[in-house]
């Protein structure tokens, strides 16, 4: 990956008053584009910055990760002067960087992984919620929760009780066949491949996913859970503290949606 600095008075260093999403590229071709598109408008629109031109990005996109590679792109409001005030005009920053395809073990996707709950409580922020903004200390606090490599994610909740998302995933919950994913508008990340899940589940297998409000309660008593991203696809969870699970056909079906839609052309 190629070096790159960042002006110091770039508002997304000083105030973290940008976005970012990241997504994988596979020969060329960015797996779920039309997702993270959308993803990315409605983050822009959520923070009033300047949207980037889908053919610019992919320009872009095919000239820093012509082969294999995860991309994050970046956009912040730009270079400002010290304060808060948001400046008139300017065409705010772009940064699209290349990254190593993660290399994640394949036991991962097929026999699950080991979660746990994370201690910190997510804070409730109706205005940016659904946004990834490049404001994640929260994910980076849970995360340093724990250091057993044997623990593949952490599940965060809010004050109220709710489950919310992984520090790098969204949750879905199933019992007896149908599916569930946490109500994200006062809190946590709508993910690219979050949304692209929900699509594929109704369109190819017809099954509706529900957003709702979800408890602990509700994840223990699943029989089902699962994790999703735009680099791990579709994780089935194995344990969380006691409770034990192995995977199940929607988790094994929202497997192959995936796939066959990366494979496609």
């Amino acid at each position: 990956m190629a070096s790159f600095s960042v002006p110091a008075g770039d508002r997304g260093l000083a105030f973290g008053d940008g976005i970012f999403r990241t997504l994988s590229v596979r020969n060329g071709r960015a797996l779920n584009w039309s997702w993270h598109y959308r993803r990315l408008r409605a983050d822009c629109e959520t923070l009033r910055l300047p949207i980037p031109d889908e053919r610019t990005l992919v320009g872009e996109i095919a000239l820093v990760a012509p082969a294999s590679a995860i991309v994050k792109i970046t956009v912040t409001r730009g270079v400002a002067g010290r304060g808060y005030g948001i400046p008139d005009g300017g065409g705010g920053s772009r940064i699209v960087a290349a990254h190593p395809v993660a290399a994640y073990h394949p036991a991962l996707a097929r026999d699950g992984v080991i979660v746990r709950r994370c201690e910190l409580v997510l804070s409730q922020q109706p205005r940016l919620a659904g946004a990834k903004t490049l404001n994640r200390l929260e994910n980076v606090l849970a995360r340093s929760e724990w250091s057993e490599p044997t623990i593949a994610e952490g599940l965060l909740g809010d004050a109220d009780g709710h489950v919310i998302e992984g520090t790098m995933s969204n949750v879905f919950v199933v019992r007896q066949g149908v599916v569930d994913t946490p109500d994200l508008s006062r809190s946590g990340v709508v993910g690219a491949q979050r949304e692209r899940v929900r699509e594929l589940l109704q369109l190819a297998a017809g099954v509706e996913c529900r957003v709702r409000d979800i408890t602990w309660a509700d994840v223990e008593q699943a029989d089902e859970v699962f994790l999703t991203n735009s680099i791990i696809g579709a994780w089935p969870v194995a344990s969380l503290g006691e409770q034990r699970w192995k995977p199940g056909p929607v988790t094994r079906r929202v497997q192959a949606l995936i796939a066959e839609g990366d494979a496609s052309p």
